[in-house]
């Protein structure tokens, strides 16, 4: 069975390789992102395995159907990019990842609030340039902070469970209270309470209707003054552009993303020898309270281990005709 990878890195043909030994299959790597333009690179390939910024809207549903494709294999949790409906109407299945590493996504959240805090990447630029002066490099304890969970699934108990370890004390949001979290002593409230109390947020949510720019001009309102804000979550959990006003008025003390809405046409690539287009990260990556970094969260040796093995197992299931990890439309 022929499978393409669409939006591959080199890491991505390690890991698979690596795990593709007892599954015979027949794997093809294409470092372009699908999109309608790059479609009938899947002609004649049964699989398509898709990774999180590949466009799957209807077009390109319809020429991957017409060009013999079966199943598209997500080697991603979301499936927010895909349009379900068009999906079940052409007869193509899809199966996702439900979870790789959560450890992964919550220690690179950790890092951003650690770096922020200690203001670790102007320490590390001044001290290159010979500059060991700590001038505007204080920072604060975690221990006894207030930290609000947006998202209470795998990734987000996994980021509360570090925060404990901290002394944090933990506040929730989720529509389904997680006993784990309860466990460790965090409070359920309702989101506007939650920012309103919480000195770090963090994002660990899906992205869907509801909660597509959950964090928007009104919630940032909410937020104590010098809050900080992470999101390794989905870029549009955010109203991005509105961050650039909360981050000018002081109202947003510390910003921390691994995500962003328009991420699709920059992430993964090596853009350094062109001009920056797009103004609103260009905006946001002059504050100097501010680190973006470009979807890496996922990026441990044992995310991608774990990637690789439940993605071929989800195609060889199917080819066998005993499906799972289906999303259903």
């Amino acid at each position: 069975m022929r499978v393409l990878f669409f939006s591959s890195q080199t890491y991505d043909q390690d890991s698979f390789t690596s795990a593709a030994a007892r599954h015979g299959l027949d794997l093809h790597f294409q470092p372009a992102r699908l999109t309608e333009d790059t479609a009938a690179l899947a002609n004649g390939h049964e699989v398509v395995c898709a990774f999180i910024n590949d466009d799957l809207n209807a077009d390109v549903l319809k020429r991957l159907a017409d060009g013999g494709t079966r199943l598209i294999a997500l080697r991603s949790a979301g499936y927010n990019h895909v349009d379900l409906a068009a999906a079940k109407r052409l007869g193509l299945a899809v199966v996702r990842v439900p979870a790789y590493s959560p450890h992964a996504v919550a220690e690179h959240a950790v890092a951003l609030i650690l770096a922020l805090n200690r203001r670790l990447h102007r320490a590390y630029n001044r001290t290159r340039e010979g500059n060991f002066s700590l001038h505007g490099l204080t920072g604060f304890d975690l221990h006894g902070k207030t930290v609000g969970v947006v998202g209470t699934g795998q990734i987000g108990a996994t980021f509360a469970r570090i925060m404990a370890g901290f002394g944090c004390k933990l506040l929730a949001y989720d529509p389904y209270p997680n006993p784990e979290l309860l466990a460790l002593g965090a409070t359920y409230l309702e989101l506007p309470e939650l920012l309103r109390q919480a000195q770090i947020i963090s994002l660990h949510c899906p992205l869907t209707e509801q909660t597509r720019h959950l964090i928007n001009p009104q919630s940032l309102a909410q937020l104590q003054p010098g809050a900080m804000l992470i999101n390794t979550g989905r870029g549009a959990l955010i109203d991005t552009p509105a961050l650039i006003e909360a981050l000018k008025d002081g109202q947003l003390g510390y910003l921390g993303l691994d995500v962003y809405e328009e991420e699709a046409q920059l992430f993964f690539e090596d853009r350094s020898d062109l001009p920056l287009q797009d103004d609103v990260l260009a905006r946001l990556l002059t504050f100097p309270n501010v680190i973006v970094t470009a979807h890496q969260a996922f990026l441990t040796r044992e995310a991608l281990a774990a990637i690789a093995t439940t993605t071929l197992d989800n195609i060889t299931r199917w080819a066998a005709g005993n499906p799972q990890n289906l999303v259903e439309g």
